[in-house]
């Protein structure tokens, strides 16, 4: 029987300053989580969405194992699902003064059609934004 993927778990995000790169994501609404038993093995991540999506974040050069091959801060093109229609994203960023990069635009994702704007992250990662509310 062949392998059949169903969803992902998390993803990882190899950062340059822990605390800038968990700051702006929670300016999108993330959440901040702290795990592991022992201070040494202290982890960040960020949570979001219902049945909580999870991204573990690495500070460079301090990576746990197994790590990536090549783990490289602003190496990330991203793309999360919002809810609200786009234009109250855009306006959402612009009052938290995060610059918009491009958008919106129409974008074909995998659900279909949807409206997008894409912004940085402190690291430089391509961060795009999403909403198959209404889509052209």
């Amino acid at each position: 029987m062949p392998i059949s993927v169903t969803s992902l778990d998390h993803l990882v995000i190899t950062c340059s300053d822990l605390d800038r790169t968990a700051a702006f994501y929670q300016r999108l609404g993330m959440s901040l989580q702290t795990f592991g038993d022992h201070p040494s093995q202290r982890r960040q991540a960020l949570t979001f969405g219902p049945g909580t999506q999870k991204i573990n974040l690495h500070q460079v050069g301090k990576e746990f194992d197994p790590h990536a091959d090549k783990p490289t801060p602003g190496s990330q093109d991203l793309c999360f699902v919002v809810e609200m229609p786009i234009e109250e994203v855009c306006e959402q960023l612009e009052s938290e003064g995060i610059a918009i990069e491009l958008g919106p635009v129409d974008r074909e994702g995998a659900r279909g059609k949807m409206r997008s704007v894409y912004v940085r992250d402190p690291d430089r990662n391509l961060v795009e934004l999403a909403s198959y509310g209404k889509a052209a």
